[in-house]
């Protein structure tokens, strides 16, 4: 039992295996919400209550996985913020595209504004610009959770700012 649940707690923080992908693990972790984003989006026709309902998903379940496993995370994989976990770039990202732009199913616009969140978010995850460096100090699952959502949320900025000036 206790290696079966071991398997099934790596499996939600490697982000359904995502982390295990031998190169550039947090941006296929990124890449997985983007997408759902993106079909979601097209496939809704721009349903702004769904879309949103469904980041705002993506967001507590991958919080809520990061935080609760975080001792596991780091007994499993032998450091702080190891790169298998990308449960924490799902949180990021899922805030990155709230409240995004949406053009119905147009294809352009809908691709357009998922790869500016989705480049943007990745940009502010790997500089870490104040405070998202300082929050990985956190303990357990928060230092490895709260300096994705930090750049979420700067990711989050320039996609609202594309909104105002797009």
């Amino acid at each position: 039992m206790g290696a079966d649940m071991d398997r099934i707690k790596a499996l939600l923080v490697t982000g359904l295996g995502g982390g295990y992908f031998p190169i550039a693990p947090g941006t296929v972790g990124s890449a997985v919400v983007a997408a759902a984003f993106f079909l979601v989006v097209y496939l809704s026709g721009g349903d702004v209550a769904l879309v949103n309902g469904v980041l705002v998903g993506i967001l507590v379940f991958s919080c809520v996985v990061c935080v609760a496993l975080g001792n596991f995370t780091e007994r499993a994989f032998g450091k702080k913020d190891p790169g298998q976990c990308v449960i924490d770039e799902w949180a990021g990202q899922a805030v990155a595209l709230l409240g995004a732009p949406l053009s119905g199913a147009e294809l352009v616009p809908t691709l357009t504004v998922t790869a500016i969140g989705f480049f943007a978010f990745r940009f502010f995850d790997i500089l870490k610009p104040f405070p998202a460096r300082r929050m990985e100090k956190l303990p357990k699952g928060w230092g490895v959770l709260c300096d994705d959502l930090i750049a979420g949320l700067y990711a989050l900025a320039i996609v609202q700012l594309w909104r105002i000036w797009a």
